[in-house]
């Protein structure tokens, strides 16, 4: 398997790693103690406030950003772009993702923006390699 084919695997487990990080406080708790709901899991991800609202929101943005990468990685390969090139754009979109997941987390909307934007352009770019 190519890089950009792990990156592909990459990227679509960073939404559930931010999953992870929006329950990590209720896991573990007891339900009546404001512990992880499992039988409302979207109802008690709602309630959600602060760093962990922001992880569950980036991990619903991280869902959203993968079918143009994924597309990308496989239109850029079915057309024969060199490798290097599309290997070089699918590592800057993981690493644009990693970093946008940090940064919404840590509440830097600006940079999480143009992170953003970033993975954005990546996933945009592999269409035109060639």
């Amino acid at each position: 398997m190519t890089i950009a084919g792990y990156c592909i695997l990459a990227a679509c487990l960073l939404p559930f790693a931010c999953t992870l990080l929006a329950k990590s406080r209720g896991l573990g708790k007891p339900r009546r103690d404001g512990g992880y709901d499992n039988r409302n899991p979207r109802e008690w991800l709602a309630h959600l406030q602060g760093w962990q609202a922001r992880a569950n929101a980036a991990q619903q943005n991280s869902f959203e950003a993968l079918p143009i990468f994924i597309a990308g990685v496989l239109v850029a390969q079915q057309m024969q772009a060199p490798q290097g090139w599309v290997d070089g754009l699918a590592l800057l979109f993981v690493a644009a993702r990693i970093a946008y997941i940090g940064a919404y987390v840590g509440d830097r909307a600006t940079l999480r923006s143009l992170l953003w934007g970033v993975g954005l352009v990546a996933s945009i770019a592999l269409f035109f390699t060639r």
